[in-house]
């Protein structure tokens, strides 16, 4: 399993249940990477889609311990459910793609974070954990600086050392 997010300099990843940029190349990234694959979000995520609705192109997976159901999507209510679901998948096909709490409960469990790093401060009110202050992650590859839509930023690929079973 695979995490994707994009984050300001702090780290930052939403405010108000909305990005915190418009990214056109970011936004490309992320659907070129995720269709035809898994993604996990979590309920407040899966509400900031266009229209609430789950994303086309993708089986759409929501943690939540609050909904039962949502069509186009399955819905699992806790992280056991969840590992038994995404189970079924090659484990790179399945990408973890917010919220805060998503990121934080599953991300131990993800071998690689695709972060996309953008250079300026969005004063988030959600946080995704600083990479490069977290023990087992380290920075593995990261593309030369671009700009986009006024926003200079880098692609970054981080590993995790020790992936929890």
């Amino acid at each position: 399993m695979r995490a994707i997010v994009a984050v300001d300099e702090k780290w930052g990843i939403g405010k108000n249940n909305a990005l915190l940029f418009e990214v056109p190349e970011d936004m490309k990234f992320f659907r070129e990477t995720t269709l035809g694959k898994v993604i996990v979000v979590g309920r407040k995520t899966l509400e900031s889609f266009p229209g609430g609705r789950p994303l086309k192109n993708r089986v759409n997976v929501v943690l939540s311990s609050k909904l039962n159901e949502v069509e186009g999507a399955v819905v699992v209510n806790d992280i056991d459910a969840l590992m038994r679901e995404i189970g079924h998948f090659p484990p790179n096909d399945v990408f973890v793609c917010g919220g805060e709490s998503g990121y934080r409960a599953l991300l131990p469990y993800c071998d690689e974070a695709l972060v996309t790093k953008i250079f300026a401060d969005g004063s988030a009110g959600a946080f995704f954990p600083n990479l490069d202050e977290v023990q087992n992650w380290e920075l593995a590859e990261t593309s030369p600086e671009k700009e986009s839509n006024g926003y200079k930023f880098t692609f970054c690929k981080y590993i995790n050392k020790k992936v929890k079973n």
